[in-house]
C-alpha cells in the first residue's frame, strides 16, 4: 500500500523511530530507568481519579503510552541542571496527560482508525465519548498541576496546552491553502509539537531550581528538537516506508496537510512546477501519491526539508551544550543524533 485509505494515526512518540537508529535509545534512558518506572506507575494510579464508569474509558488512553519521550526530556533537564525528585514525577504525568488528550483529540479530527496497532478510541467509543475523555484529561493534568504549592506549574502547564491547541486550529483552518507560506508552516508545528517537548525541558529545570538562563536554553532545546521531528515524520509521511513509519503514507495529502516538502516547491516561482503539482495536491487522489513524490524528488523537496531538520537538530545540540557538561547533557545531545541517523536514513532513501 503507497498511500492512506485506511486512516491511520501517525506515531504519538519520536521514540518509536529514534529507537530504530544507530544511537541506542536504551542507553540514552538507562540512567533516568527508576524515574520512568516511577512515571509509568503513577500514571496508572491516575484511572482511580476518574468516575468509575469512565476507568475502562481512562485505562485505554491511559496504557497507549509510548516510549515516554517527554518524560525522558522531563528526567534529563532535572538531571543536567540538580537531582530528580519526586515533583518530576508528577509534572511528568502531567505533560503525558496532556500529550494523551491531543492524541484522542487529533484521532476524531484525522478520522484514525487505528494508533499503534490497536483501534483508537474514536473507533471503539465514538467521537463523543472520545472528545469528551480528551477534555477530562486535560482538565485532569490542570488540577494536578494546581497541586504544586507555586502557581508557576499550573500557569506554564495551562499557557503550554492552549499553545498546542491553538496550534492544531490553524493548522485545521489552513488545510488545502496551497499559499501557505513556510513561515506559517513552521509556526503552526512549533505550536503543536515543539511546545510540548519545551515544556518537559523547562518544567525539569525549573523543579530542580536552575537559574533562568538553564531554563532558557533546555526551553529552546526542546522547541528545536520538537521542529525537527516534527518536519522529519512530516517527510515521512511522503518519503518513508510503511515499516519505519508504522502508517499507510500519504495520511497528511489525503487530510489536506501541506507540509515541508510541497511547499519547498510551491514556494518556487515556477509556473511548470506549480501545474504540474497543485492540481495533485488541491485534488488528491491515493492513485496520484506516487507521482507527487516522483515530482518532489525530483525537485530537490527531500534534500530541502532534510537540511532544515538538520538545522533545528543543530541548534538543538548547541542549546544543550551551552549548560554545564555531564551525563544528561550527552544523553540530550545523542538525541539528536538519533533523530539525525534516522533523517540521513530517509535521505539515502531518496
Amino acid at each position: 500500500m503507497l498511500a492512506a485509505e485506511t486512516r491511520v494515526a501517525s506515531p504519538s512518540d519520536s521514540v518509536a523511530l529514534l529507537a530504530k537508529s544507530p544511537v541506542d535509545w536504551k542507553q540514552i534512558v538507562r540512567p533516568l530507568e527508576p524515574f520512568l518506572n516511577a512515571v509509568s506507575q503513577r500514571m496508572g494510579e491516575q484511572i482511580s481519579a476518574f468516575e468509575a464508569d469512565l476507568a475502562a474509558y481512562a485505562s485505554y488512553a491511559l496504557t497507549a503510552q509510548g516510549k515516554q519521550l517527554r518524560p525522558a526530556l522531563v528526567g534529563l533537564s532535572a538531571s543536567a541542571t540538580g537531582k530528580i525528585q519526586d515533583s518530576h514525577v508528577t509534572v511528568a504525568v502531567i505533560i503525558e496527560l496532556v500529550h494523551l488528550a491531543t492524541l484522542v483529540h487529533d484521532d476524531v479530527i484525522d478520522e484514525a482508525t487505528l494508533r499503534r496497532g490497536r483501534p483508537t478510541m474514536a473507533a471503539n467509543w465514538g467521537n463523543e465519548i472520545s472528545v469528551l475523555l480528551g477534555d477530562c484529561l486535560f482538565a485532569h493534568a490542570l488540577k494536578l498541576a494546581a497541586g504544586f504549592p507555586t502557581t508557576e506549574v499550573c500557569r506554564a502547564v495551562a499557557s503550554a496546552t492552549n499553545t498546542v491547541c491553538a496550534g492544531e486550529i490553524l493548522q485545521t483552518q489552513r488545510r488545502g491553502n496551497l499559499r501557505c507560506t513556510r513561515a506559517e508552516y513552521l509556526k503552526v508545528i512549533a505550536m503543536k509539537t515543539g511546545e510540548l517537548f519545551a515544556l518537559a525541558c523547562d518544567l525539569g529545570a525549573y523543579l530542580s531550581g536552575a537559574p533562568l538562563r538553564e531554563r532558557e536554553a533546555l526551553r529552546n532545546y526542546g522547541m528545536a528538537l520538537g521542529t525537527a521531528y516534527q518536519i522529519y515524520d512530516d517527510c515521512l509521511d511522503l518519503f518513508g516506508s510503511e515499516g519505519v513509519a508504522g502508517k499507510s503514507l500519504g495520511t497528511d495529502l489525503a487530510k489536506g496537510k501541506v507540509t515541508l516538502p510541497v511547499l519547498v516547491l510551491l514556494e518556487r516561482d515556477d509556473r511548470a512546477i506549480h501545474a504540474k503539482l497543485e492540481p495533485l495536491v488541491a485534488e488528491y487522489d491515493v492513485r496520484n501519491f506516487p507521482l507527487i513524490v516522483a515530482l518532489l524528488r525530483r525537485q530537490g523537496a527531500l534534500h530541502e526539508s532534510l537540511r532544515v531538520v538538520q538545522e533545528h537538530l543543530d541548534a538543538a545540540k548547541d542549546w544543550a551544550r551551552a549548560l554545564r557538561p555531564s551525563e544528561a547533557v550527552v544523553g540530550l545531545v545523542s538525541l539528536c543524533e538519533a533523530l539525525s541517523a534516522q533523517t540521513e536514513s530517509l535521505g539515502g532513501a531518496a
